[in-house]
């Protein structure tokens, strides 16, 4: 396909319209290209900066690059992120440690501490993603590690409802930065190839904070209760996991990068070569203006609201498991600490379906397809545990297990805003409003669980049934869109006046406009 600079003559035509010039999708393609060009990705002055300088990538300098980057992005990220269930979750390790006679929870009391994290989350999900666009992404998501750490620890002291809920408030502010962060740092660094599997590798750390959690949860509670301690278990639980998160925030803060071109770990000319690597995807590493066209497209885009509505709907039944998993268990007829030992086997199931749906994806593609066998997968668990009769203890644990492969479609939706949204603007602009979603079911999803309803919860079990029943008719129509639009953008680049813009890729272009960009499923 033909590749260079739109001259003056054909912009003029493009601008008239003379159809005997440009067919009607070329025509409007070169128009807003064109139109949008002015305001580029940070990429090209890489580009500028290295002009002469031999950028050939050959397989062996792929592979070096890409295992560099690897070694220096993932083992952080991957360690925070599982700080980052660890913290937020620590609440149900807690509520089975001694913290709701300490503090005098009462009636929903507990409901609405396992909602207010998503309150703060919710509050500062939006503002915090312009501040992801605007700021230097590795030191901003740094500060927010560091500043939930110290937040988390404060909970040792609390000795009210009050108090929690002020700490469990700001710890999902700060908290709110980390998954969107990610999501970009996985954009820039990675081909959309490689975005799933890194995805993966890193989201599916939830499941080994589960594992970590819970067998440290247990063997706190178990040595207090044998051997004494100054501190409350669960004080001891919030002080450890804390000062340990704000210490990797500082490690953080120096190994991770803004992006490609200020990677102490990488030579000059090798940042180059890490931006050309990803040139394919169509989206650059980032554009620190706001556009307000982008925002505008992100509202009116179909495919937005599509992933929203999966998102809230998927985590109503995410907001009652993880708040209350803890207490689940005890339901199936487990003491409180046998609930904190049986509830590590959930993060390994967690652990293996995520990574198992990246490993597939890595060769066969279909990251839908797959998240969705997943999510069939926890409704399976679902059905068992409210079926099931009492005495099927074992039964209804294995259906609990298996409820913990949802978050594997959680992730194939959290890795296509990755892949599938461009235009930084825009991309933000998405994954904010995918994670307000996750904020407000969240919400919803404890509220679900009540006092009444206890030790068997049916009606918070129906309620997953249902939700996650909807959310595989949803992943069927997200499917069927992508391919849509991808026969479309085809349809475009196939117009006899159709001409690839040089450096088009970087341009900062949205995924709507640029026909070059293909939509993965």
């Amino acid at each position: 396909m033909a590749e260079k600079m739109i001259d003056e003559k054909e912009l003029h035509d493009v601008e008239d319209g003379r159809p005997d010039q440009v067919p009607v999708g070329a025509n409007e393609a070169i128009r807003r290209i064109s139109k949008h060009s002015h305001d580029a990705d940070e990429a090209m002055k890489a580009y500028a900066e290295q002009e002469g300088v031999d950028l050939t990538i050959d397989e062996a300098t792929n592979k070096r690059l890409v295992k560099k980057i690897d070694m220096n992005l993932l083992p952080i990220m991957c360690t925070v992120y599982m700080l980052n269930f660890l913290d937020k979750t620590s609440i149900s390790y807690a509520s089975v440690m001694g913290i709701k006679d300490d503090i005098s929870l009462v009636g929903d009391n507990y409901q609405w501490l396992g909602s207010m994290f998503y309150f703060g989350y919710l509050a500062w999900e939006y503002p915090t993603n312009l501040l992801l666009q605007r700021l230097p992404l590795g030191k901003y998501s740094a500060l927010n590690v560091v500043l939930w750490g110290v937040t988390l620890a404060c909970f040792a002291a609390v000795t009210n409802f009050s108090g929690a809920v002020a700490v469990r408030f700001f710890l999902g502010l700060f908290e709110a930065a980390v998954t969107p962060g990610f999501a970009l740092i996985t954009s820039q660094w990675y081909t959309k190839e490689e975005q799933g599997f890194r995805t993966g590798i890193w989201f599916s750390f939830n499941g080994f904070a589960q594992v970590f959690g819970g067998l440290l949860a247990y063997g706190i509670a178990v040595g207090v209760r044998r051997h004494g301690a100054s501190l409350a278990s669960w004080k001891i639980l919030f002080v450890v996991f804390g000062l340990f998160t704000a210490a990797m925030g500082i490690l953080f803060f120096f190994f991770v990068p803004d992006n490609q071109l200020n990677a102490r770990w990488l030579s000059k000319p090798d940042r180059v070569r890490a931006i050309e690597r990803i040139r394919k995807n169509e989206q650059g590493v980032g554009n620190k203006h706001f556009k307000w066209y982008q925002f505008r497209e992100a509202l009116t885009d179909p495919l937005t609201w599509m992933i929203v509505l999966y998102s809230l709907v998927a985590d109503i039944p995410n907001g009652g498991i993880t708040n209350f998993f803890s207490q689940l268990v005890v339901s199936l007829g487990y003491s409180e600490e046998e609930s904190l030992l049986y509830g590590a086997p959930a993060g390994a199931v967690e652990v293996v379906t995520i990574l198992g749906w990246g490993i597939l994806t890595r060769y066969y593609g279909r990251r839908i397809l797959l998240g969705a066998a997943s999510l069939a997968l926890s409704l399976l668990g679902a059905i068992l545990i409210y079926a099931l009769p009492p005495s099927y203890a074992l039964s209804r644990l294995g259906g609990f297990y298996l409820t913990q492969a949802s978050a594997t479609a959680f992730v194939a939706l959290l890795s296509l805003i990755s892949s599938n949204v461009a235009g930084y603007t825009k991309k933000t602009t998405v994954a904010a409003l995918y994670l307000i979603a996750y904020c407000i079911g969240n919400i919803i999803g404890p509220q679900t669980f009540r006092p009444e309803d206890a030790p068997d919860y049916d009606p918070a079990i129906v309620t997953i049934i249902v939700c996650w029943a909807f959310c595989l008719l949803l992943l069927a129509g997200i499917e069927v869109y992508c391919r849509w639009m991808n026969r479309v953008k085809l349809r475009v680049r196939a117009s006899p006046g159709y001409v690839k813009v040089q450096m088009q890729e970087f341009l900062d272009l949205t995924d709507r406009e640029n026909p070059e960009f293909v939509y993965v499923v």
